[in-house]
């Protein structure tokens, strides 16, 4: 094994150790900050997979996350106590009592002309399995129908950018169905067996610390199998790929639809550590945010990327709350951006790779350096 090698083992090892012994250290209030920040590292590992393996620059990967967020957050507001109170034998969104009409029936059949698509909800286990599975089959309608029609390049990112931007109006002029503006709000917890995940809870964060660190293992051991080395060859180039006789339509929507459903469960976990889910994970801007956490942290490197993501938005959220920051601190966020594809493209990832490259070259140069002296002893005693 090489000594690269053995330093990428110990940094995935290193990185999965501190996020599961923080619990050690930080309160409830901390955990409940890391785990949001550890789901937007799990995006992180998304958008490297599908950028930086696959060559796919997804502009819309918010309507994964997002779809992922509202199917979870539907199950959970059923199980609040204020959609308890309304009135029926069946928990009914506050949100639907407040606007139906005079004499609507108070359940989810009939009180208004959708509400009978939340039915099924009423399981918080089909909320959890529908937050990664409608995105995944989404994901892999919409890659079969770019792929195979050999759509590349910027028009990849201009099609997932409408779609986010169509599914964020959708939601907004849903408001029967999706609260509209408003977002679902003011959800219950999510229950397994007696036992109630609190979002500030250690157990709450064991799960999302413990999600991020699978995805991690997980990507990279997908990366690493014939199909990943495939990928990276089409993301080369395609056309040679082709030509050796791999399908390559097949091969990506394959890991397009693996990202959107790494979107999925990000947004299935951040329901239940932020309680509420918005319209604002359709924005483009947060879309595109996510690019920018895998650019910074390097979206050649699952790793890398995840970790960009995690420290991106802890200077966002120090900044913000920093009172002389509080105006500029965007704008500090974009020159670093702007810094980083000017000086380090390949992110922080390569730049730790560049040192590691330069510290190995040292000692090899040091041990070639250091058996000279004895060669030149061993010949000159051969010599006579």
């Amino acid at each position: 094994m090489t000594a690269k090698r053995q330093f990428e083992i110990a940094s995935y090892v290193l990185f999965i150790a501190l996020i599961l012994v923080l619990p050690a250290f930080l309160g409830e209030f901390w955990l409940n900050r890391i785990a949001k920040y550890l789901v937007f590292g799990m995006l992180g590992v998304a958008i490297c997979l599908s950028w930086g393996y696959a060559g796919i620059l997804n502009l819309g990967q918010g309507l994964f996350f997002g779809l992922g967020a509202y199917l979870m957050a539907m199950s959970l507001k059923l199980a609040s106590n204020t959609s308890m109170q309304q009135g029926s034998d069946t928990p009914i969104p506050d949100f639907m009592f407040w606007n139906a009409e005079p004499g609507a029936k108070p359940d989810l059949c009939c009180i208004t002309k959708t509400s009978f698509l939340w039915i099924p909800f009423q399981s918080q286990w089909v909320g959890l399995v529908m937050a990664v599975a409608v995105p995944t089959v989404a994901a892999a309608a919409l890659g079969a129908v770019i792929f195979k029609k050999r759509i590349a390049g910027v028009f990849i990112s201009i099609i997932t950018l409408a779609l986010v931007l169509l599914a964020r109006l959708l939601v907004i002029d849903g408001q029967p169905l999706t609260n509209g503006f408003n977002g679902l709000t003011d959800l219950g917890s999510f229950t397994l067996g007696d036992f109630s995940f609190d979002s500030y809870g250690k157990p709450t964060y064991y799960v999302v610390a413990t999600a991020l660190a699978l995805v991690l293992v997980g990507t990279r051991l997908l990366v690493e199998t014939r199909a990943g080395l495939v990928l990276q060859a089409v993301r080369d180039d395609a056309n040679r790929a082709r030509y050796l006789g791999f399908d390559v339509p097949n091969y990506q929507v394959f890991f397009f639809a693996v990202s959107a459903a790494i979107a999925g469960l990000a947004g299935l976990l951040y329901v239940n550590v932020a309680e509420f889910a918005s319209p604002t994970f359709l924005d483009l801007s947060f879309s595109i945010t996510m690019v920018v956490w895998a650019a910074v942290g390097g979206r050649n490197s699952l790793l890398g990327a995840c970790i960009g993501a995690i420290l991106i938005n802890m200077a966002e959220a120090g900044m913000s709350e920093t009172q002389s920051l509080v105006e500029s601190w965007r704008a500090i966020i974009g020159l670093i951006f702007i810094l980083v594809v000017l000086f380090l493209p390949r992110g922080l990832a390569g730049l730790a790779d560049d040192a590691l490259g330069a510290l190995l070259g040292r000692r090899r140069g040091r041990s070639v350096a250091a058996s000279e002296p004895d060669a030149v002893h061993a010949s000159s005693k051969g010599g006579l």
